[in-house]
């Protein structure tokens, strides 16, 4: 269920998403707990790109990746480094204080909390998909 961007009332954006379409238009869309896991089902946003808010207080616990587009990492605040698991090898970008990044479409990335950190992150939301992280994986 989509609702209306009011610029008479905030919202919080840890709880909810902004979907930008490919158009002039920016909707709210709630957060539910399985977000991610049912994004497949959601066609109203394959389209276009989702803006996310996340607070990030541990190591991300999946891999993920974009097959739809590029992912635009902004630290905001806190220490982070986002594996990218390329043909190479894994190769890691930090992130620290204010400071961006982006993950290349398709490449399989995670995240590892170096200290508490908040991040907005634009991407597009069809096709992602994700897998656990091995028990035991090293921490670059």
């Amino acid at each position: 269920m989509q609702t209306q961007v009011s610029t008479a009332s905030g919202f919080d954006p840890l709880r909810t998403y902004v979907h930008l379409p490919d158009g002039p238009e920016a909707t709210l869309v709630p957060v539910s707990d399985d977000f991610w896991q049912t994004i497949h089902a959601r066609t109203d946003l394959h389209e276009g790109r989702l803006l996310t808010s996340y607070r990030f207080e541990a190591d991300w616990t999946h891999w993920e990746r974009h097959p739809g587009g590029d992912e635009i990492v902004c630290l905001l605040a806190g220490a982070m480094d986002i594996v990218l698991e390329e043909q190479g090898g894994e190769r890691v970008v930090q992130l620290r204080g204010l400071c961006a990044c982006v993950v290349p479409r398709g490449v399989w990335h995670r995240g590892i909390v170096r200290s508490p950190s908040d991040a907005l992150v634009i991407t597009r939301g069809k096709g992602t998909e994700q897998r656990p992280v091995a028990k035991g994986g090293a921490r670059p």
